[in-house]
């Protein structure tokens, strides 16, 4: 007899997201002071000088150096594992998200234009107005931001959920 899988044996959830920066201590203030999270330890740094540990297990350059790394948890849940390297070929072009690898890390909020308010007025670059969604979505509003170093987030809220919650 023959068994098919479902998917990855024994996964249960999302666990963190790795995000690189350019400056740990500038994501450090915009983590902490901007979006709330709760700073938890920091590791590194981390290097191979002679061997190929990096590249092998990392897939970046054999010399790159993780310099430092700092965890974040943002709400009791999510947690950001935000890393700074230097590597020789380093690029520091944010990804959009129409580029292959392009990704955003969306916060859910209870109410959405007091939080666009308070992104604002902490000088973070807000894309444009809260949209509001259709078809399976409908029950939704969201907006992009931008982080000091250009990685995209976005906030959505559904307080009251959202159309394909209804459907069953």
């Amino acid at each position: 007899m023959t068994t098919t899988s479902a998917g990855l044996p024994g996964v249960q959830r999302l666990d963190h997201v790795g995000i690189t920066v350019p400056d740990l201590d500038e994501a450090r203030r915009f983590f902490v002071d901007v979006l709330g999270c709760e700073y938890m330890y920091t590791l590194g740094p981390y290097l191979d000088e002679e061997g190929n540990w990096m590249h092998e297990h990392l897939n970046v350059h054999p010399r790159a150096v993780m310099n430092q790394l700092h965890f974040f948890r943002c709400g009791g849940a999510a947690v950001f594992e935000v890393f700074e390297y230097s590597a020789p070929d380093q690029d520091t072009t944010p990804p959009r998200n129409s580029d292959v690898g392009g990704h955003h890390v969306a916060l859910y909020v209870d109410d959405l234009d007091k939080a666009v308010e308070y992104l604002r007025e902490n000088n973070v670059t807000v894309l444009g107005e809260p949209t509001v969604s259709k078809g399976p979505s409908e029950g939704q509003r969201w907006v992009y931001f931008l982080a000091p170093w250009g990685m995209q987030f976005e906030l959505v809220s559904y307080p009251n959920g959202k159309a394909f919650d209804r459907q069953n």
